[in-house]
């Protein structure tokens, strides 16, 4: 097998591994995988074929991937009959802001209960009521430390388009 074949299949093996740690689909991982390797975007027909799998699944997933912003529809001049895939350019800045979706809808649970919690009329509320005042302090700082972190990244994203621009052009 060659080195670039080998180097291929081992980014997909990996960022499936990645998604399922992250308890997610790792066919999802498969095919961010793919398009982050291929070149060109790719159809459904070359998904599939590349990784081996059935039509349904790869276009479920292609779908979720959609609508969490990681991949995109592109057009071909080739073949305007078929959709083609790609990576959107902001991946990784994406699935970070989809990370943030997830804890801020733990400090809105973490909100929601807190305000149940204080209708308790019990001995022990108190301890609950500690816990869950935790809950939610700890998902209001990660939220600040994510949002944090975006801003950071969108400038050092810039310097990295910058610096790609400049070696294009030499």
């Amino acid at each position: 097998m060659p080195d670039e074949e080998r180097v291929r299949k081992e980014m997909i093996q990996r960022f499936g591994d990645a998604y399922k740690a992250f308890g997610l689909n790792k066919l999802m991982g498969h095919i961010v995988a793919l398009l982050i390797y291929s070149p060109e975007p790719l159809s459904l027909d070359e998904i599939t074929k590349q990784l081996g799998r059935s039509k349904g699944p790869i276009s479920q997933i292609v779908r979720r991937l959609r609508d969490k912003k990681l991949i995109r529809k592109t057009w071909s001049p080739e073949n305007n009959r078929k959709d083609y895939y790609e990576v959107e350019p902001e991946i990784f800045e994406n699935a970070f802001r989809n990370n943030l979706e997830l804890i801020k809808n733990n400090t809105r649970i973490a909100k929601f209960l807190n305000e149940k919690v204080k209708e308790i009329n019990k001995k022990n509320v108190e301890v609950i009521q500690q816990r869950i005042i935790e809950m939610e302090q700890f998902y209001i700082f990660m939220e600040k430390h994510y949002r944090n972190f975006l801003a950071e990244w969108i400038v050092e994203r810039q310097k990295l388009i910058s610096k790609n621009k400049n070696k294009k052009s030499k």
